[in-house]
């Protein structure tokens, strides 16, 4: 009965499925077309969000350093438009995917209120993190290391 319990405790909260149609106006991102292929690092961040703003940087930066390992990064800007949420992309030189979620859709399946908060999904399509609030260049990088280092063998 305990062995039963215990496996529940740990079994991952799959990811709802979205499509995002990303400001450069020529693709829709697909989540769907990351299983087996990518980790997904989704950000939902948005142009008025202080916090969102203190992270950019540093979130381009592992943008830019875990892309080649396997882990893509798309932003899901928050009850933006188009022009500010374009303005706060520019101001940090953002160069990741990112799409517009103007009335919270997108969010809402995730049981997301407010950014910034970020969501690593798994290549099996599960939920391995959740993080509500600031996350800084340094937290993202740890987090990004333990999941993507070998599993160690035991003896």
């Amino acid at each position: 009965m305990v062995l039963a319990w215990s496996s529940l405790a740990w079994a991952a909260e799959t990811a709802p499925a979205f499509t995002l149609r990303l400001l450069d106006g020529r693709k829709t991102l697909d989540s769907r077309s990351f299983l087996g292929k990518k980790t997904l690092l989704v950000r939902f961040q948005a142009s008025w969000c202080k916090p969102c703003a203190r992270d950019g940087p540093g979130f381009e930066r592992s943008y830019r350093k875990y892309r080649r390992r396997g882990v893509e990064f798309v932003g899901v800007q928050l009850q933006d438009d188009a022009t500010d949420a374009r303005k706060f992309l520019r101001a940090h030189q953002a160069s990741y995917p990112v799409g517009l979620d103007p009335d919270g859709r997108i969010a809402e399946r995730f049981g997301i209120t407010q950014p910034p908060y970020t969501i690593v999904i798994s290549k099996k399509g599960e939920i391995v993190s959740r993080r509500a609030g600031r996350l800084s260049e340094a937290e993202l990088t740890k987090l990004l290391d333990r999941l993507l280092a070998p599993p160690t063998k035991r003896r």
